[in-house]
């Protein structure tokens, strides 16, 4: 009878032996490699699209966005924050982190353009941006230029047409450009400066105007890899891939265009 007992507990622990194996085999064979990618927050709603496309032919791979004001996340990159891969929102922000040798490579990858939005039920006809000054626009939504490229952008344009000292008791400030749009989505600002592709992913905004050009600086997005990547090959990988023609017409079709 004991025999038969010790037998049976035998057999039970030597399943269970087997389970805990090819379970933790199993688990060591779908375990992915979790890349960050520290993005400025225009690029959401393209590289969302991307990283779907990318983790189905990549299946080992596991992308983790990390969206905010480019500045922001310049910072947090400096300050040992984990990222394997930057995109920025400016020049200026990578060419800091390139400078204090923290990324490995960059290129420019896409372009854009500035743009004043309002609210899409808006009868406002605005022909410059120095119109904002009118008594009709109590509320002008900016990114923090301290942080913000496209706030960046929107002071040097302000300045550039000296209506910026003017302005400052309408202007609202955000955190990034997003919380530009939304603050114009839901009537919190009368008018706000944001990306064209920001303003086109929103049914509740509308575009005023573009922006010149030749009133502030060139809207450029930089990538990068983070040289303390963790995961340098993958990070490199995802890099290479985001300049395909494929990840080319995503960004394409939601309004951006490709830096030569």
């Amino acid at each position: 009878m004991f025999k038969k007992l010790a037998i049976g507990v035998m057999s039970v622990l030597l399943v269970s032996g087997l389970v805990a194996v090819f379970g933790g085999q199993l688990e060591a064979a779908t375990k992915k490699t979790e890349i960050i990618v520290s993005a400025a927050a225009s690029l959401q709603d393209s590289l969302d699209k991307i990283a779907v496309l990318y983790e189905k032919q990549h299946p080992d791979i596991d992308l983790v966005f990390n969206y905010g004001a480019s500045g922001t996340l310049q910072k947090q990159i400096e300050q040992g924050a984990p990222a394997d891969l930057f995109f920025s929102a400016g020049d200026k922000q990578m060419k800091a982190l390139v400078d204090k040798g923290l990324i490995s490579v960059s290129k420019e990858l896409l372009k854009n353009q500035l743009v004043l939005v309002v609210p899409s039920d808006s009868t406002a006809r605005i022909t410059t941006i120095t119109q904002l000054t009118d008594k009709s626009f109590k509320k002008v939504a900016v990114g923090q230029p301290e942080s913000v490229p496209a706030g960046q952008y929107a002071q040097q344009s302000l300045t550039a047409k000296r209506v910026w000292d003017t302005l400052q008791s309408k202007l609202v400030f955000a955190k990034d450009v997003r919380q530009v749009l939304s603050y114009v989505e839901t009537g919190n600002a009368d008018a706000g400066f944001v990306y064209k592709t920001d303003a086109l992913t929103s049914q509740k905004v509308k575009i005023a105007l573009t922006v010149g050009a030749n009133v502030h600086a060139a809207i450029n997005y930089p990538a990068g890899v983070v040289k303390e990547s963790d995961h340098l090959t993958e990070a490199k990988a995802f890099y290479n891939y985001v300049q395909t023609k494929e990840a080319g017409s995503i960004f394409t079709g939601y309004g951006f265009t490709l830096a030569k």
